[in-house]
């Protein structure tokens, strides 16, 4: 049974941290790229933050950039996202996705929430 677990979400004060996790199970954690989403009532889903299968690469949408990391540990079949300097805006719930590229196989998280505000 394929399985994406998120967790680590959770309300926190401005200029906090939080670290999400996202755990694998039921697929080859290492052969996906992994992605985290969020959306926010009222909002579209926008991507967060990717890492590749390998490790290699990652990317950032410009809102988090500096302030977000994302990382893999495929020993663990488990994703990162360590969020610094959290500001209102992150406010939203963050979703765990992991894409086979080019194989059109794709897989959803049920989302974890994280709530910023004083």
């Amino acid at each position: 049974q394929v399985q994406l677990v998120e967790s680590g979400g959770g309300s926190v004060q401005p200029g906090g941290s939080l670290r999400l996790s996202c755990v694998a199970s039921g697929f080859t954690f290492s052969s996906y790229a992994i992605r985290w989403y969020r959306q926010a009532p009222g909002n579209q889903r926008e991507l967060v933050a990717a890492i590749s299968f390998t490790g290699r690469y990652t990317n950032f949408a410009d809102s988090v950039k500096g302030r977000f990391t994302i990382s893999r540990d495929d020993a663990k079949n488990t994703a990162y996202l360590q969020m610094n300097s959290l500001i209102p805006e992150d406010t939203a719930t963050y979703y765990c996705n992991a894409e086979r590229t080019g194989y059109g196989v794709a897989y959803w998280g049920q989302g974890t929430q994280v709530t910023v505000s004083s």
